[in-house]
């Protein structure tokens, strides 16, 4: 059930959201979205930035076609703005994007964070925009996470079902937090977050990853109904094995025609104590939660790749194990440095 909110409350919570942002009076922030979804939320972040002094410029796209956001998060990389250079012109020019239609894993968001604007996608239930509210807390504790990412050579995981999987990590690619604000110039994030993660050199992944029942597949929004095997060979899953529900992952990843679908892509853990263990909105409480390892697979353009293939698997997996160059991580989903540990 979606809780509902009043346009001034919206406004006060998104108000609070852009003071994270550190978005001032001096600078001017570009709403985007296409008036299909969330255009409750591009009024009320309109308002919200001009109750702080800033310029707010609506960046309304009119699509072709109305999607869902789900629709969207299916089929990463398409978006009106490769056949709106003003639009793009505007997007790249501002100080800040809330980005409510989801720009997310395509060239324009890429050429916007490039010129220096800072980009914020928006696009979950307003009752779970308010509980998880980042918090500075929040972005010590991921960019502690990313930090640690940052300087391993080698990630590996493992759970009770047989996972056992390596990565090699090296100068190609450049590691992610999500705190769930963006306060730097270029920088991209994603309210609700609390995720680190980073992209492993091509080719380097190798092992076997088994899902079990309870962990999330991404975007289909379903629990695992019966475990899923997937075999990793130099970076590509190579193949998938299980039940049913193996074979419609299977075939869903086949429907887009695409073989860059399968290649391993960003691999982390969570780190929002917030979350829940749900199905609700676009996902993000099973992608941020808690000491879970997020085992992806797609595209890598958000690490400084080429991989811009539309199908993108998150699959957040429960109490799993992870090493950082031989040392242990993450101990059956609880992470185990003090500069990690949940907040008690």
């Amino acid at each position: 059930m979606t809780v509902q909110a009043t346009q001034a409350e919206m406004v006060a919570l998104f108000s609070q959201q852009l003071e994270l942002c550190k978005l001032n009076a001096n600078e001017t922030v570009a709403v985007l979205h296409d008036g299909t979804c969330l255009s409750d939320y591009a009024e009320a972040f309109l308002s919200a930035a001009e109750s702080i002094g800033a310029k707010a410029i609506d960046v309304h796209l009119r699509p072709g076609i109305e999607t869902s956001l789900e629709e969207r998060f299916a089929n990463f990389g398409a978006n009106p703005l490769s056949e709106n250079a003003d639009a793009l012109t505007i997007c790249k020019d501002a100080d800040m994007v809330v980005d409510l239609f989801v720009a997310s894993f395509s060239a324009e968001e890429a050429a916007i964070k490039q010129a220096g604007t800072r980009i914020l996608l928006v696009c979950e239930e307003i009752d779970t925009l308010e509980r998880l509210l980042p918090t500075q807390a929040l972005k010590a504790r991921t960019e502690a996470s990313v930090e640690r990412l940052r300087t391993a050579k080698n990630f590996r995981f493992t759970n009770a079902l047989g996972t056992d999987i390596n990565y090699a990590f090296g100068a190609s690619y450049t590691p992610l937090s999500e705190y769930g604000y963006t306060d730097e110039p270029g920088r991209w994030d994603h309210w609700p977050g609390g995720l680190a993660a980073h992209c492993p050199e091509d080719r380097s992944v190798n092992g076997r990853v088994v899902m079990a029942e309870g962990d999330i597949i991404y975007p289909q929004m379903e629990f695992v109904r019966q475990p899923i095997e997937f075999i990793v060979e130099g970076g590509y899953v190579t193949e998938i094995k299980g039940g049913e529900h193996a074979d419609e992952v299977r075939k869903f990843m086949d429907s887009y025609d695409d073989p860059r679908a399968y290649a391993i892509s960003h691999i982390g853990w969570g780190t929002n104590e917030k979350c829940e263990w749900i199905l609700k909105g676009i996902g993000m409480d099973g992608r941020a939660y808690d000491g879970i390892v997020l085992f992806s697979l797609g595209p890598n353009l958000e690490f400084g790749g080429d991989n811009n293939t539309q199908c993108h698997m998150d699959l957040p997996m429960k109490n799993c194990t992870a090493y950082l160059d031989g040392e242990m991580i993450l101990e059956k989903g609880t992470l185990l440095p003090d500069d990690l540990k949940t907040p008690s």
